[in-house]
């Protein structure tokens, strides 16, 4: 994951750098599908191998709905959430490599699999996301 150094005088103090965080945090989260979209016109525009996240199912209690996007570039910027955070970056690694091969993936977490609870998915539910690289 790429770490871009926050905006803002530094002086302010670790509350104000850390409430500038949770801030972007949320808008990265938060992003609509039309952001999304964007971005990864963008990315592509630029040259960038790019791959597009998709909530394609979900069962029980699951911390976002179907047809949730997450936009990553070849460099790890993502943009948008499958899970409110909770299984991000293991999408992310799956989509660098999706980028890589051009074949898409179809994952899967809940909490019966080991792999949701290393990776924090203990919402209760399951969801399946495809990943596809765009072109």
């Amino acid at each position: 994951m790429k770490v871009t150094p926050m905006s803002g005088d530094p002086s302010a103090g670790p509350s104000s750098r850390a409430r500038e965080a949770g801030e972007e945090k949320e808008r990265i989260m938060l992003a609509t599908d039309e952001d999304i979209l964007k971005a990864a016109e963008e990315w592509r525009r630029a040259g960038k191998g790019v791959a597009l996240a998709t909530v394609v199912e979900t069962w029980g209690s699951a911390p976002r709905p179907v047809g949730s996007n997450l936009v990553i570039d070849e460099e790890g910027n993502f943009l948008g959430s499958v899970s409110g955070g909770c299984v991000e970056g293991a999408v992310v690694t799956e989509a660098l490599d999706v980028i890589e091969s051009g074949k898409p993936k179809l994952l899967e977490f809940g909490v019966a699999d080991d792999t949701a609870w290393k990776v924090g998915l203990s919402c209760g539910g399951t969801i399946r996301v495809l990943v596809e690289k765009v072109e």
